[in-house]
C-alpha cells in the first residue's frame, strides 16, 4: 500500500490535473485544469463558456487524475462551487494558486477574490505502474 503524504505530495506538485465531467447527454468529458491542492481539497478555475464547467453546473460529480506514465492518482466525488471569499479554502487557494502559476499574475496586481471550484474527494486511487499490482491503494473520506 501507498502512503497518503505520498499521494499528497504528488497533488500538490502536478502541473495540472486532468478534469473528467459528465456531459448534458452523460457523455465524458475530460480537458487539462491548473489548479492546486491545499486544505485536503483540490482547488481550480474556469470560464464559465468552457463545456467542463457548464457541465459542472448541471452535475457535479467529478473525477480528476494527473498526468504521467508510471504513478497514477484519480480522485473521484462531487465538485463544489466556492462563490464566498469567506470560505474556508478562499485565501489560501488564491495564495497557493499565485505561487505556482505567477505567469498569470503581475507582481502589482492586488489579489482580487475570483469564485472557484473544490473537490473535496469522497474515493482516492493510487498506484505506481512499477509495483502495480502490489500497491494499488484506495482511500475512502465521509
Amino acid at each position: 500500500m501507498l502512503r497518503w503524504s505520498w499521494v499528497e505530495q504528488r497533488l500538490e506538485q502536478a502541473g495540472n490535473y486532468w478534469v473528467g465531467s459528465v456531459g448534458p447527454g452523460g457523455a465524458p468529458h475530460v480537458r487539462p485544469v491548473d489548479g492546486v491542492w491545499v486544505g485536503g481539497a483540490l482547488c481550480f478555475g474556469g470560464s464559465p463558456q468552457t463545456r467542463w464547467v457548464r457541465n459542472l453546473q448541471l452535475d457535479q460529480r467529478i473525477s480528476v487524475h494527473l498526468p504521467g506514465d508510471d504513478e497514477v492518482i484519480i480522485l473521484e466525488g462531487s465538485a463544489e462551487l466556492v462563490t464566498d471569499p469567506a470560505n474556508p479554502l478562499a485565501e489560501p487557494s488564491m495564495k497557493a494558486t499565485r505561487a505556482k502559476y505567477p505567469q498569470y499574475y503581475p507582481a502589482d496586481d492586488d489579489p482580487q477574490f475570483r469564485p472557484f471550484w473544490s473537490l473535496r474527494p469522497a474515493t482516492v486511487f493510487a498506484w505506481s505502474l512499477s509495483g502495480f499490482p502490489g500497491n494499488v491503494s484506495r482511500w475512502r473520506f465521509g
